[in-house]
Order: structure tokens, then sequence, then C-alpha cells
């Protein structure tokens, strides 16, 4: 079962991956995985702070909690796992991106992203599918970019997802 699993993930990242020999597509994954670089993340919070101060003292008490908790675990399961980039592993295949790290598991950007979406959901109903189409994009970004396996992108949603569950449980 966990070699069917496996090949799963390797085929589905081989088809996502090739994507990214199209030039368009390739100019726009990586325009949707810069969008989770952080620097939205930072207009988003100003942007709040501007027009809904009241509002915004929660999402950013949770939003930043949520962080504390994401960034040890991230860089945690980074350090324990160790998986190699699947661009490292499987031959013939090339990253479109110069990742920030040498490994894969879990996704950064997608933890990240998922956690945003969250906090933006959590306070701001109306933007909860916007929120989360913009987070799978930039999960799935990085498989097509060639520097995440799809399985990275589930394991990035689970952290950044359960970091904003366990901060609001807290906080609110």
């Amino acid at each position: 079962m966990l070699n069917g699993l496996i090949n799963l993930d390797t085929n589905a990242y081989l088809r996502l991956s090739a994507l990214q020999e199209h030039p368009q597509v390739a100019l726009f994954n990586r325009w949707i995985s810069r969008s989770g670089d952080g620097f939205l993340y930072v207009l988003i919070a100003l942007f709040l702070y501007l027009t809904q101060a009241i509002a915004y003292q929660d999402f950013l008490k949770v939003g930043l909690l949520a962080f504390l908790f994401e960034l040890p675990c991230f860089m945690l399961l980074k350090a324990l796992i160790k998986r190699d980039r699947p661009y490292v592993r499987i031959p013939g295949c090339r990253s479109a991106i110069e990742p920030s790290d040498k490994f894969s598991m879990p996704s950064g950007h997608t933890a990240a992203a998922f956690l945003m979406a969250g906090v933006i959901s959590y306070f701001y109903l109306e933007f909860t599918l916007l929120a989360y189409c913009w987070a799978a994009l930039i999960g799935a970004s990085r498989i097509v970019l060639g520097v995440h396996y799809p399985s990275d992108i589930l394991a990035g949603a689970a952290l950044g997802s359960s970091s904003v569950f366990l901060a609001a449980a807290i906080i609110l």
C-alpha cells in the first residue's frame, strides 16, 4: 500500500511539474508562488489595520500565535524528515526556481498560505473561497515549479490549518 501511495505521489508530481515547460504556465506559477513569500501577508494585515481596526486585533493575535506554532513545527519537521526535493531524487526532472532550503517535506509556502487562508476565513467568512483557492494555487504552483511532491503540499496544508485551529482555540 505504501508503494502505491509513493507511486501516486511521484506520478502526480511528474504530470504537474511537466507543465513548467509551457512558458505562460511557468510564469503564472512563479507569480502565484511568490505571492506566498510573505509580502502579501503584510499587505493584508496593513489593509485590515487601516480599514477594520477592531476586528484586526483578534485577527492579528490569532495569526501571530498560529505562525508561532507553525514555524517551529515546520522547521522541526524539515529537520526530522529530510526528504529530498523531487528534482533531486527523480532523474530527468528539474526545478524552475531555486528553493530556499534543501528538503521538501512539508511545504512551507503551503503551510503559510493555508494558515493565512484559515485566519482570513475565521474572521472574514465571505472571503473563505477566495482565500482557500489562493492557498491551493500556491501549493499547486510549488509542484508545477518542481520543488515539491503533492504529499509535501498536503502536509503543509495540514500544518498551516491545524496551527490556526489551535491558535483560535487559545485566543478566542
